[in-house]
């Protein structure tokens, strides 16, 4: 799926936290959206998401040459952020099967291959409120990265991972990125998008 963002700006209330970004993001592209923290680039991924609207510009996400609806979008967006809520209730077994209800794992994996990929194989019946932040990153990683989905949008994703934690992010995003589109924020951290061949500083558009 390509991304195309034009003129693109975004502001709270009289503030701008971003103004004409200009982006062609073509299928199978792996792009870095850098900066320092609060300087923007989580909101820009969120309005490329759409769980933000844009205050100038616009989005499209074009697929097979045409573009798509919005409200068809979701099912080809997969996000994975260290803010993201998950029901904290559910076990990892349950979370697991109920994401798949929704977007389907590549390659038709199931929850059983998800464990046993993930590494927490043994906690699969404890609620996720009980687990480290690490092991809720690699939950939420895994979601992302796994999902049978075209563009994959990650957000500061070695946040809480130790060292054996960062080397699993990229083994598994290296693995499963053949012809998906990847954008990755950070803040400067080369572990977190080594696999991207292009970056963008979001201080550009300030």
């Amino acid at each position: 799926m390509d991304l195309l963002l034009e003129e693109v700006g975004k502001k709270f209330n009289r503030e701008w936290i971003f103004r004409n970004v200009n982006l062609s993001i073509p299928t199978g592209n792996h792009t870095a959206i850098l900066g320092t923290n609060g300087s923007g680039k989580s909101t820009l991924l969120q309005v490329i998401n759409g769980n933000l609207q844009a205050t100038d510009g616009k989005v499209s996400y074009i697929r097979q040459n045409q573009p798509l609806p919005f409200e068809k979008v979701y099912r080809h967006i997969s996000l994975g952020t260290p803010y993201q809520e998950l029901i904290w209730e559910f076990s990892l077994l349950e979370s697991l099967q109920f994401h798949s209800r929704f977007k389907p794992f590549l390659n038709k994996m199931d929850a059983q291959d998800i464990l046993r990929i993930t590494g927490l194989e043994k906690h699969r019946n404890k609620a996720l409120r009980y687990f480290s932040s690490g092991m809720k990153q690699r939950v939420r990683l895994a979601l992302a990265i796994l999902s049978d989905t075209e563009l994959v949008l990650l957000d500061e994703p070695s946040m809480n991972l130790d060292a054996a934690g960062r080397a699993w992010y990229n083994t598994l995003l290296e693995a499963h990125l053949q012809g998906r589109t990847l954008i990755v924020c950070s803040n400067h951290q080369e572990e977190e998008y080594r696999l991207c061949s292009h970056t963008i500083d979001i201080q550009d558009y300030k």
